[in-house]
């Protein structure tokens, strides 16, 4: 028997360190995530400066239970966006 299982990521785009690691925390809170978000620093093309670095946070979703629709507003709210994978 193969059960077809959908495993889901998120990963929220933030424009620095700091929005990263505070949109991890309230995911914590909100969602109540069985394990913490991954915090991944992602420089831009062509850039050295890590100022200029882009923070991914990486919310693994086994079981497709979390609301995409409220992962897109947390984003948001530190002006990131949501991608899924």
């Amino acid at each position: 028997m193969n059960d077809n299982i959908h495993h889901e990521r998120h990963v929220l785009v933030l424009p620095d360190r700091d929005a990263a690691e505070e949109v991890a925390e309230a995911l914590a809170e909100r969602f109540g995530l069985a394990e913490e978000p991954q915090l991944v620093r992602d420089a831009l093309a062509g850039e050295d400066d890590a100022e200029d670095a882009q923070w991914l946070v990486v919310v693994e979703d086994p079981d497709g239970a979390y609301d995409a629709a409220r992962l897109d507003s947390l984003a948001a709210e530190y002006d990131g966006w949501r991608e899924a994978e």
